[in-house]
């Protein structure tokens, strides 16, 4: 499982640097790459998945060895 959640957290963080740039930039890397398809909505559900997957880092409660 964590190995899902580092893949996960790296996803919404991309997810988080397009958000920035879309509210500082009004930029869509997403879109400006992947153009009008399906390719950026999966993207972006993708990243949703992932961020849902990533709450559980919060009451993720391992003993320091």
């Amino acid at each position: 499982m964590e190995t899902l959640q580092k893949i996960c957290l790296v996803l919404t963080i991309i997810g988080a640097i397009v958000w920035g740039l879309i509210g500082l930039f009004d930029w869509n890397v997403v879109e400006w790459i992947f153009g009008d398809t399906m390719i950026p909505r999966l993207i972006y559900i993708l990243v949703g998945i992932s961020g849902l997957i990533n709450i559980g880092i919060l009451f993720n409660h391992i003993e320091p060895k």
